[in-house]
């Protein structure tokens, strides 16, 4: 009988925290037209012009930071979801873990899943919420691969889980360790996007930015919102934590270049609240299923110390989901329930 094949997708990491595939990696990265969508020629001079030669030295150093043993945290902690995908779905299945830049690539991953004669293919992209620079991008470029293949085999698309019960408690589990009740504030900090790609994902072209609310709640206007599905998420955590609205913030946090992203931003509510007089902050990070430089450096040592500078005294990291079972479990469900 033929296996059904399961794509997983992450975003991807650098081969190594050489300054060399550090460049190589945000070249890939950035120049994706999803990511920065902007003119080809614009894109290319910003990326290849000034990112790329004047950045890749500063991240090259970050990634080393947070390098380990097993290579890059993101990388090792989706294999190690894959390798334990596989052994709970069995041998009916095929799953095979392909990166939208960089190693293990796409390409190589639908490679394996043909090889295989896999009879399906479901393409779970390792983001909880929806974006069209990253679930978008991740589809399009499968999308392209298997369109030059002669024989295409049935293929489904997972867009968003980001009210999965199962991934939800998992996340309240994580936090729950931490007491949530004795911190000042909770912060639920997601990658941001700019405020143009939310506009843009509005087909309505009458509900994004039109008021200070418009992401609160999901309505069949904004249920493709990056952002309002964001809100979601968080709201569904802190309810399972009993964490009341006016103790937490959705804030968005890796801004990139002068335009307006996503607001507030994970920094300056930080900041905000540190000038206030709060000591301790507990901060989750529900946009990424596995801890990578956005939450071991950039929310775990970065903001840690800018809090620290203002008088207060912890920024406490709730860890992902990474290759907890629980997770596992609910990767399988993902992947056995129809579209």
């Amino acid at each position: 009988m033929s296996k059904q094949g399961i794509l997983l997708v992450n975003l991807g990491t650098p081969d190594s925290p050489s300054v060399s595939d550090v460049r190589r990696y945000l070249d890939e990265f950035l120049m994706d037209e999803r990511v920065i969508d902007i003119s080809a020629v614009g894109r290319t001079l910003l990326v290849k012009g000034i990112i790329v030669p004047f950045r890749g030295p500063k991240s090259a150093k970050t990634y080393q930071k947070v390098w380990t043993e097993n290579g890059s945290p993101l990388l090792f902690y989706s294999v190690r979801a894959a390798e334990l995908l596989q052994r709970k779905l069995g041998d009916d299945y095929c799953v095979a873990l392909g990166m939208r830049y960089q190693n293990p690539s796409i390409a190589v991953a639908l490679e394996k899943l043909k090889a295989a004669g896999v009879k399906s293919i479901k393409v779970i992209p390792l983001f909880p919420q929806y974006a069209s620079a990253t679930t978008g991008s991740v589809h399009q470029k499968v999308m392209e691969q298997v369109s030059k293949w002669q024989t295409i085999p049935s293929i489904s698309f997972l867009n968003s889980y980001h009210d999965e019960p199962g991934m939800i408690e998992i996340f309240a589990a994580n936090g729950q360790k931490y007491q949530p009740e004795t911190f000042d504030h909770i912060i639920f900090s997601f990658h941001g996007l700019p405020q143009r790609q939310l506009i843009k994902a509005d087909d309505s072209k009458k509900h994004c930015l039109q008021s200070a609310d418009c992401c609160s709640r999901l309505t069949d206007v904004n249920r493709f919102c990056y952002s309002a599905q964001c809100h979601n998420t968080a709201r569904l955590i802190a309810e399972s934590l009993s964490i009341p609205k006016e103790k937490y913030t959705v804030t968005f946090q890796s801004r990139l270049g002068k335009d307006p992203w996503a607001q507030p931003y994970t920094s300056e509510v930080i900041h905000s609240l540190g000038k206030g007089g709060a000591k301790r902050l507990l901060v989750f990070s529900p946009a990424f299923v596995a801890d990578c430089l956005e939450t071991i450096y950039e929310i775990a040592e970065e903001y840690d110390l800018e809090f620290k500078a203002l008088g207060g005294e912890k920024v406490q990291l709730v860890e992902s989901l990474n290759d907890k079972a629980e997770w596992i479990d609910v990767l399988a469900q993902l992947a056995v329930r129809p579209v």
